[in-house]
């Protein structure tokens, strides 16, 4: 049984929302976005949390965007290939984005924040398709957010996603990597694993700011 509203508290008032992309190469200005993919993360009854629904999408390369050959190779996409079912970016984010409001609004929550696995890059590549396609409410905080490098270093000893997801007693299936659904699925699965090992930590402490007060501190700040 879930706990819609418990993820408010867990995060000060933020929702995790996992991100992966997969893309034309490492520049977020220049390289082509070519598919994003959004995960949820549910809190339960007893605290834990647990990943929920995703939502991908194929993404056509904006004008003159840059795609290299090394990239390509290890993501296997074909941009052109005519039976890939392709939008727009403006249209990919705006329907993950809808997604992300309705489950920051469902939880109470004031913003989501980004977690990836080397979270800036995916933030980087996101931030920059939303300067291009002009949206003006983006539901993820601009810079915060959640890298699962750093947590399954802390937790594992691991910093690689597979190498992370085999700590965690997960399985890792090597064909389907490098799609951005499958990435991303795996990334929150380490993540609710890492957050759930740690809470008896959380547990055992006061929390300093009650999170409405964070949430007005954020509307205020222009962040809500």
């Amino acid at each position: 049984m879930s706990d819609v509203r418990g993820i408010a508290d867990r995060f000060r008032g933020f929702l995790p929302v996992v991100v992966d992309v997969e893309t034309g190469g490492f520049n977020s200005q220049t390289d082509a976005l070519l598919e994003i993919a959004a995960v949820l993360v549910e809190s339960q009854a007893d605290g834990t949390l647990t990943r929920g629904e995703t939502f991908r999408y194929h993404v056509k390369p904006f004008e003159g965007a840059n795609m290299e050959p090394a990239s390509m190779a290890v993501n296997g996409i074909d941009p052109h290939h005519p039976l890939r079912p392709a939008i727009d970016e403006r249209d990919a984010l705006q329907r993950v984005f809808r997604e992300v409001r309705r489950a920051v609004r469902d939880t109470g929550c004031s913003r989501a924040v980004l977690v990836g696995h080397n979270a800036s890059f995916d933030l980087g590549f996101l931030n920059a398709a939303v300067e291009r396609s002009g949206i003006k409410r983006n539901p993820f905080h601009p810079f915060s957010c959640f890298d699962t490098a750093t947590l399954c270093g802390v937790a594992y000893g691991q910093t690689v996603l597979a190498r992370a997801a085999k700590a965690a007693g997960l399985d890792w299936d090597e064909a389907r990597a490098h799609s951005a659904a499958y990435d991303a699925e795996v990334t929150a699965d380490v993540f609710c694993d890492v957050v759930n090992r740690f809470k008896p930590v959380f547990e055992s402490t006061t929390p300093r700011d009650d999170w409405e007060t964070v949430k007005k501190e954020t509307d205020s700040a222009g962040l809500g």
